[in-house]
């Protein structure tokens, strides 16, 4: 048996302090009473900003009731703007200043007046007028961050401040029916009791999920928001745009350009707060933040040696970034910092990358069929064993439940393993080999109540599939037309609570499927 070698390093970090100047009694008052009469200006909302703002998050009953009741509502939606009192748009605006928070160190380079082409397509939206031919990167920064607010209906709930939040919560507790409130705009998250069956999947096609702005080449991604009401797709046009998921016009939230970067992979940070974003033949790397509307390139990382950084995974406690680099190696790096903590190495090239459900632990299996299981804590490998029957191996993916693990070949069988066997015996036996797909099988994903394991090549058109969980038969209705709405997947993924299903194709979309089974998000 071959040794697997283990490797650490610890980076250290260097803090300055800066002193801070004596407060200005006076100035601070004059800026109190500008921020007032800014908080009355925020309060005067135009009716299409009202319309995105119940869209995203004020109408999740009238969304579920829709979904749930599958009607074929053709009409526009819309706005009665004479309920709201003023005291309710006062409260609004009031929420609307939110607490900013104090920059950690302060860059010289931001300070340079660098211009920025604003007549490329992915900015020209941008712009108010013909004469915004160019903008500085300050402003084109703020610009971007309006837009995305305003298209969210203001600060989403998921990225307030901890301030606010702690405030919200008091609020609440004060009065049982605002909670009963809040609950009814949140929906309920546990989603149906029913366990789901085999056989026929209830399921509607939807407008792509893209659709209000597809990609003119391949897309490498499509992922949903963590905990809004939105998707996010990447690809090769060097874009990464959101949008918000009704099911009826998925409206584009917005959309954001990397310079000679096309996508590899790009996934939301655990908070929803950052998209992390790689591309296939250097070691540069983007964090996109979508509250500060900042897109911040990372060039180099303290402790990584690697050429190019491609795939990646976010750990679930949000503090990691796992890279997968050449000859075997794994990297683990901090969300905060960007260095290098641990390295951890295989025996072979690595094939997939997966977390357990709580992070713990790490799955991994080899382009030579060898399956490894890591603690992340003391970085040692806990198990190895051979997937079964497989030469080549091409994917690896963990439920959430923490019950099964999946690992995919180069023939296209996928085997299903219990968890607790595969850390109990030596050579563990697949509890299913799962074989409707002929060619490789690149992609996989188990929904959130670990019910349904989506399994995908994009060696071939069409050759997506629904596994029943824990039967492990494949749902006979999907794909769910004769003609071709799938095309090559590169990319799978379910909504939060399992409502949506989405593919990143070949052709530019990502196709969006209702699972009628799931009454929520």
């Amino acid at each position: 048996m071959d040794k697997v070698g283990i490797h650490s390093r610890k980076g250290r970090e260097t803090m300055k302090r800066v002193s801070e100047p004596e407060p200005d009694y006076e100035e601070e008052v004059l800026k109190r009473h500008r921020n007032a009469q800014a908080v009355t200006v925020l309060g005067e909302e135009d009716a299409s900003v009202k319309l995105l703002e119940d869209l995203v998050f004020g109408a999740e009953d009238d969304l579920v009731e829709r979904l749930v009741e599958d009607r074929e509502d053709g009409g526009a939606t819309l706005l009665d703007d004479g309920d709201s009192s003023e005291s309710d748009v006062e409260n609004e605006a009031r929420l609307k200043v939110q607490t900013t928070r104090t920059a950690v160190w302060e860059d010289e380079d931001d300070d340079l007046e660098e211009e920025v082409d604003m007549t490329h397509r992915f900015r020209r939206e941008l712009t108010k007028s013909d004469a915004e031919a160019k903008m500085s990167k300050q402003k084109l920064q703020q610009r971007m961050k309006e837009q995305f607010q305003k298209a969210m209906g203001g600060m989403p709930s998921w990225a307030e401040t901890k301030v606010k939040k702690k405030k919200k919560k008091k609020d609440d507790s004060d009065d049982d029916e605002d909670g009963d409130d809040l609950m009814r705009k949140t929906g309920n998250f546990v989603g149906s009791s029913d366990s789901l069956p085999k056989g026929i999947i209830r399921m509607k096609k939807c407008l792509h999920a893209n659709n209000d702005r597809p990609s003119e080449d391949r897309l490498t991604t499509v992922q949903f928001h963590p905990s809004a009401q939105v998707v996010m797709t990447a690809g090769l046009d060097q874009s990464i745009s959101l949008f918000q998921v009704d099911g009826k016009t998925n409206p584009k939230i917005q959309s954001i350009h990397l310079e000679k970067f096309p996508v590899h992979k790009a996934q939301f940070s655990v908070d929803g707060e950052q998209v992390v974003a790689t591309s296939f033949r250097n070691k540069l790397f983007y964090i996109y933040d979508m509250m500060e509307g900042k897109v911040i390139p990372v060039h180099t990382v303290r402790g990584l040696s690697e050429q190019r950084v491609k795939e990646f995974e976010v750990s679930p406690d949000g503090e990691s970034l796992l890279l997968t680099g050449t000859s075997g190696y794994l990297h683990v790096l901090t969300m905060k910092t960007k260095e290098v903590v641990k390295s951890m190495k295989i025996n072979g090239n690595i094939a997939g990358v997966a977390f357990s459900h709580d992070g713990s632990k790490v799955f991994t299996n080899s382009e030579e069929g060898e399956v490894y299981i890591w603690d992340m804590r003391s970085s040692k490998c806990l198990k190895r064993f051979t997937d079964d029957g497989c030469v080549s191996g091409t994917s690896i993916a963990a439920s959430k439940n923490g019950q099964y693990l999946a690992c995919g070949s180069a023939a296209g069988v996928v085997n299903v393993y219990s968890q607790e066997e595969c850390m109990r015996q030596n050579n563990p036996k697949p509890l299913k080999a799962i074989m409707n797909l002929v060619t490789s099988a690149t992609s996989l994903r188990f929904n959130p109540t670990s019910e349904i394991l989506a399994i995908a090549s994009r060696a071939d058109d069409e050759a997506a599939r629904l596994v029943h969980i824990p039967s492990f038969t494949v749902f006979s209705n999907f794909p769910m037309f004769q003609r071709k709405t799938i095309y090559r997947a590169h990319r799978l993924d379910f909504s939060p609570n399992s409502g949506f299903f989405s593919l990143a194709n070949n052709k530019g979309h990502a196709p969006l499927f209702r699972l009628l089974h799931y009454k929520d998000f």
